[in-house]
């Protein structure tokens, strides 16, 4: 019987795939300016630049979609905690407030070895 992973080990698998959907989003042309961005109100995976635009992402990783998926997961609860992270970070780095923004889900799923990646551009919208 498999043993429940731990906080630590959950953390570490996190980092990696949030790595691996970096890389992902670099080899398509955008550029990092922020990993895991923590406020009070929530944290941004990763802050990305794609032309003008402020790119916040989500990285959600599901080994199975036998409960709706990597995607899904990213509720209305979610959605509003990002929401007020990205006005945090606006806050902190009022260059950016003029730009365009927008929020994208990465969704990974399948084993460590071979992950099927989802990059969903546009998840949802601010309001």
């Amino acid at each position: 019987m498999p043993r429940p992973s731990t906080r630590a080990d959950r953390q570490a698998t996190g980092t990696d795939f949030e790595a691996l959907a970096r890389t992902h989003l670099q080899a398509a042309g955008l550029t990092c300016l922020a990993t895991n961005a923590r406020y009070r109100v929530g944290e941004i995976d990763l802050v990305m630049r794609d032309g003008n635009a402020v790119v916040f992402v989500e990285v959600r990783y599901r080994r199975s979609a036998g409960f709706g998926g990597s995607a899904v997961s990213v509720d209305a609860a979610k959605q509003r905690k990002l929401v007020l992270a990205a006005h945090a970070f606006l806050a902190d780095h009022p260059a950016l407030v003029r730009q365009p923004c927008r929020f994208d889900v990465v969704a990974v799923e399948g084993s460590a070895d071979a992950p099927r990646i989802e990059w969903i551009r546009n998840a949802f919208e601010a309001g």
